[in-house]
């Protein structure tokens, strides 16, 4: 039998929030630490300091990105909490004033005006509060953030997406490291793409050129800046 529940759990904005962290730490973690690990590779002959900026860039960056997402979803909640806590004042000091305004929303979206105003009196009948929080100010519990899932989901695919160049750095001949980070990151870049289109239902095509575009313009830009300085280490 196929119930609401079951029906809504087959799309995919219900993925939406770890899957926006978890791609977007993988992908930074991909093309931040081969960029660094390139720029170093230009400017240098040994491993060892390639090895080191690269495991460097991967600790500071993957709780960069866990610290920064938890603080950005976290202003994101007090929002939401505090239009929540605002909306509950004004449903009691204007119970009608807010039902006109719930009747206009229904309104808008097509239903006619008698329909409409019927429709706010009987869902503010059965929940004013979630009805208000649901249906005028578009928060839900598909869209409702949480910190620390998306924390979590962003640093662990950064340290993910971070390890793959530094397994080439550590295991690539110095003299093909270049290209080796290149090569290898545009294959993982390639992955992800393909991997994230799939889990969200999108294009693959799309997103694989979205991804290997941006990624490939980044390391050329940091092996411009070895290039550039030209130090030999």
């Amino acid at each position: 039998m196929i119930t609401i529940d079951n029906y809504l759990d087959n799309h995919y904005i219900h993925r939406s929030n770890w899957l926006r962290a978890a791609v977007l730490g993988a992908n930074d973690g991909i093309i931040s630490i081969s960029s660094l690990a390139i720029g170093v590779t230009t400017a240098s002959t040994i491993r060892d300091p390639i090895l080191l900026a690269t495991v460097a860039g991967l600790v500071a960056g993957a709780l960069s990105m866990a610290a920064g997402e938890y603080v950005s979803v976290s202003s994101q909640t007090d929002i939401e909490k505090a239009d929540i806590e605002r909306e509950k004042i004004e449903l009691e000091k204007m119970p009608e004033q807010e039902l006109k305004i719930l009747a206009q929303i229904y309104e808008k979206r097509g239903l006619k005006k008698e329909t409409a105003l019927q429709v706010a009196k009987e869902l503010t009948s059965a929940d004013a509060l979630g009805t208000h929080v649901r249906d005028e100010l578009g928060i839900n519990e598909i869209s409702q953030a949480n910190p620390i899932q998306a924390a979590f989901a962003s640093g662990a695919a950064f340290t993910v997406g971070g390890l793959l160049p530094l397994l080439v750095t550590i295991f690539a001949p110095i003299s093909i490291m270049e290209y080796a980070l290149y090569g290898f990151t545009i294959l993982s870049l390639v992955s992800l793409g393909a991997v994230a289109a799939k889990t969200g239902g999108s294009s693959i095509i799309k997103a694989v050129i979205r991804i290997v575009i941006w990624g490939s313009i980044a390391m050329g830009l940091s092996a411009s800046v070895g290039y550039l300085f030209g130090v030999q280490v």
